[in-house]
């Protein structure tokens, strides 16, 4: 298929329910677009395989659906089921490819054949006007379930209360689904922890059976005691030429070797992440568009150390990731 192009089904492909992910090319052409009727005919626009690794939305639809059997959904559900291919090789993505969650309206690349074909399949979606909008994703670092969102309106927070009272709003970085998603309707992004734990599946089912369920979202959003809210405040990468370990072996960057377990955990200024050699520094990009980046270490004898406090998400100990990704996200508590 071509990466401008996705296939479009109006039923579920045979054999789609109890297929799993790295045998999913061998009955989706590439990426799928599924439109399924229910009573109510706006649809929850739900994304699953975005990054071919994170196969916890796709089993959590798989036993929804299963459950449903022959009877009509409450609510129509637009699937978008995505990196078949990379699902097929158990990575993030290709090495040829662009991030699945990198390629919706609102991309820094807005005329590549994936950028393309994601905006295609917006602009369905769009025509159905969507209820809502759920994209599910793991990691690979130890983290709470939570929910993200990019706006901080009412109907956003109730949506992303149904699976976490930990919500994180971002902004960054672009040509994310649920930026996009945002458009058209209340959209969020769920991390559900690793993948292969099936905690992660059985959360992820109960909310889309949930949304599924709904009719309309309260009036009243969560009152601030209800919900855990932060906000993304910086993007910490390391330069691309830049080694890095864990386990205290000779490279550019030495990390604590429980960095992971830092996640969601106050950290204070003065704490040190790990070590580092006169080479390299960790780059800190803004976490939004409308402030420049804050500088979040000092470097003096060595060791990393935090000029102020912050709060990390998506520390992992996971070289590919942090190589496709970044090496961690700061948040700050907000009202």
């Amino acid at each position: 298929m071509n990466d401008s192009h996705f296939a479009l089904f109006d039923k579920l492909p045979a054999g789609f329910l109890d297929c799993p992910a790295d045998r999913l090319i061998e009955i989706l052409p590439g990426p799928s677009l599924i439109d399924l009727p229910g009573r109510d005919p706006r649809p929850l626009f739900l994304s699953v395989l975005l990054h071919g690794n994170e196969d916890s939305g796709l089993i959590a639809v798989q036993e929804v659906l299963r459950r449903c059997g022959k009877r009509e959904l409450h609510r129509a559900l637009l699937l978008f089921v995505g990196n078949v291919g990379a699902a097929a090789a158990h990575v993030r993505t290709l090495p040829e490819q662009m991030d699945f969650n990198r390629i919706w309206p609102g991309t820094l690349e807005p005329h590549a054949p994936l950028s393309l074909m994601a905006g295609a399949v917006f602009d369905y979606a769009a025509r159905k006007k969507p209820f809502a909008s759920v994209d599910i994703h793991n990691n690979t670092g130890f983290n709470p379930h939570y929910s993200c969102v990019t706006r901080l309106e009412p109907e956003f927070i109730s949506l992303a209360q149904l699976f976490s009272r930990t919500v994180v709003h971002f902004q960054r970085p672009l040509g994310v689904q649920a930026g996009a998603m945002a458009r058209l309707c209340p959209a969020i992004t769920v991390e559900c922890g690793k993948a292969g734990a099936g905690v992660g599946a059985d959360h992820a089912a109960s909310l889309i059976e949930a949304v599924l369920a709904m009719s309309r979202f309260p009036e009243h959003g969560p009152s601030a005691q209800d919900v855990d809210l932060l906000r993304t405040c910086a993007i910490v990468k390391l330069p691309a030429q830049a080694s890095f370990s864990f386990d205290g072996s000779a490279a550019d960057f030495r990390f604590r070797s429980d960095l992971d377990h830092l996640n969601f955990r106050p950290l204070r200024r003065g704490d040190i992440l790990g070590e580092c050699g006169e080479s390299f520094r960790l780059e800190t990009l803004p976490g939004d568009g409308d402030h420049p980046a804050e500088e979040y270490f000092d470097y003096a004898d060595g060791r990393i150390r935090l000029t102020r406090p912050a709060i990390p998400a998506m520390l992992t100990l996971d070289p590919r990731a942090i190589r496709l990704d970044c090496l961690c996200y700061f948040m700050h508590r907000i009202g």
